[in-house]
């Protein structure tokens, strides 16, 4: 059985992308996306919500994010879901997507 992991995003930049580099010089940039969307209420009441998406680029793509991309700009991001998990310090689990 065939199986995919495809995520499409429209939306607006939250604030300027982060570009670091790995210890191995790998750039990586890290920026944030806001999409909205309108739901009705059965009343006919209208909602705007906003889902925000982490996104993370490696190499030559983190490197022209980090120069193009700016706070409030729309941009189309096309990738897969990815969930990393960790432990603070306090011994407490934590999980990202």
């Amino acid at each position: 059985m065939a199986s995919l992991n495809k995520v499409l995003v429209i939306g607006n930049v939250g604030a300027d992308p982060e570009m670091r580099y790995t210890a191995d010089g790998k750039a990586v940039t890290t920026f944030r996306v806001a999409a909205n969307f309108t739901t009705t209420s059965p009343e006919g009441d209208r909602k705007e919500e906003t889902e925000w998406f982490q996104v993370v680029t490696w190499q030559r793509l983190a490197e022209q994010c980090s120069q193009f991309l700016q706070k409030g700009r729309r941009v189309y991001v096309e990738g897969r879901l990815r969930t990393r998990s960790w432990e603070t310090q306090e011994g407490e689990r934590k999980f990202r997507t």
